[in-house]
């Protein structure tokens, strides 16, 4: 951008001496002057919708107008449009997270935001999963829990039991002499009375899962969180 510049003093040649070259206005001296002139204006921006190149830099205490948040022109932002987007995107109610303690409202500019969710993880309102949960709402546990619940074990043992016998067996007398035959008694078997073998059977179920402190917990990434309630 090129200011105008004068390279004659017109008003000098006034009180120059009648007869005087000098004081004559030559027709090259005014051709100069509209030449600069024609620069400086051909390098100036327009006052309506100017076009800027280079780096502009607006003038300190310059007063835009602050456009729409929905404006996506590329229209000059004032920090009132600046401030207004920005609590487009954090209105009353938003989590702000990061790995550094500052208040967003320090950072933000705007807004009151306390510490939120210490030691808690976020999910999403609605129903899904088995379950319906209401924002804000918590629950859970980071502790590994086995819900109450019993098992059924069923043992089976065969004992019939069994007997017990003793025998008797009986001879005849024999006669040398010969004709007489001999007798035999017949075996006899006795039961005696039934008898088990006494077994015990005992049944055991085996430990399955943990019950434990902190066994419960997914892979984390700890974040200090903040809610905007102002």
């Amino acid at each position: 951008m090129s200011d105008y510049t004068k390279s004659t003093n017109f008003a000098t040649k006034d009180n120059l001496a009648s007869g005087n070259a000098l004081k004559i206005v030559k027709g090259t001296e005014i051709d100069t002057e509209f030449n600069n002139i024609a620069t400086a204006v051909a390098t100036k921006a327009d006052l309506a919708s100017p076009t800027f190149t280079g780096t502009p830099t607006l003038p300190s205490g310059t007063i835009a107008t602050t456009q729409s948040t929905s404006d996506s022109s590329t229209k000059v932002a004032t920090t009132a449009f600046v401030q207004a987007v920005a609590q487009v995107l954090f209105p009353v109610g938003a989590i702000y997270s990061a790995t550094v303690s500052t208040n967003p409202g320090t950072l933000l500019g705007f807004g009151t935001w306390t510490a939120f969710g210490a030691g808690r993880v976020m999910i999403g309102a609605g129903t899904g999963g088995g379950g319906t949960y209401t924002a804000g709402a918590t629950g859970g546990s980071k502790d590994a829990i086995v819900v109450s619940h019993t098992h059924t074990a069923t043992s089976t043992v065969t004992d019939p039991g069994h007997l017990h016998y003793y025998g008797n067996t009986g001879s005849g007398i024999g006669n040398a002499g010969g004709g007489q035959a001999s007798v035999i008694t017949a075996a006899k078997t006795v039961p005696t009375t039934s008898a088990t073998t006494g077994i015990t059977v005992a049944t055991t179920n085996s430990t399955e899962g943990s019950s434990a402190t902190d066994a419960n917990l997914q892979p984390y990434v700890v974040v200090y969180m903040w809610q905007r309630t102002a």
